[in-house]
């Protein structure tokens, strides 16, 4: 973990796009920087997941008719359903840097997990934001406020970054589907 004034030095050289240099919390699920953090937006595009076409999900040949795209300030999320979002932010992430993603307590006191896998070193793009509605009821979701927390840790910058190897999801925008 980082304390917050690596994270806001890190930004003036655009690690994180936009910035918020403090927790903005008045009335809002919190974002912007933490003590040892920052909390990621949710953007107001969402891919809801649905079963009007009895598609199978298959991370190996995805079927974009599993979902249905929306764009609002808020989303419902059906019962022990699933969707898709992004961050508002887009990060570039330093070469000897990963984050680690946790959903944030409101939400998840709700019933509501957000998940979003390592951001590696070197990887840099949106955030692609996965939340689950675990509970029988629906469930509202809030855009342009936080929706996770990312912890950075620092080491060695090791041999072969996301970068280097040109993984594929670099440089991704908006909402990413899984690629094989």
């Amino acid at each position: 973990m980082k304390p917050d004034w690596w994270i806001r030095e890190m930004a003036k050289r655009g690690m994180i796009e936009p910035f918020e240099e403090r927790l903005v919390r008045e009335g809002v699920i919190s974002y912007g920087l933490s003590s040892f953090g920052y909390d990621l937006r949710a953007a107001p595009e969402w891919k809801i997941f649905t079963n009007v076409f009895s598609t199978v999900v298959d991370p190996k040949n995805f079927d974009p008719r599993s979902f249905v795209e929306y764009e609002g300030e808020e989303v419902i999320i059906p019962p022990n359903s699933f969707a898709l979002t992004r961050s508002v932010e887009y990060i570039r992430m330093p070469e000897n840097v990963i984050a680690i993603a946790l959903g944030k307590s409101t939400y998840a006191r709700c019933g509501i997990v957000a998940n979003v896998t390592p951001l590696e070193p070197g990887w840099e793009g949106h955030v692609t934001l996965e939340i689950s509605n675990t509970t029988p009821l629906p469930a509202k979701v809030y855009a342009g406020e936080g929706i996770v927390q990312l912890l950075f840790l620092e080491g060695p910058k090791p041999e072969v970054t996301y970068k280097d190897r040109q993984g594929k999801y670099q440089g991704q925008r908006g909402i990413t589907l899984p690629r094989v």
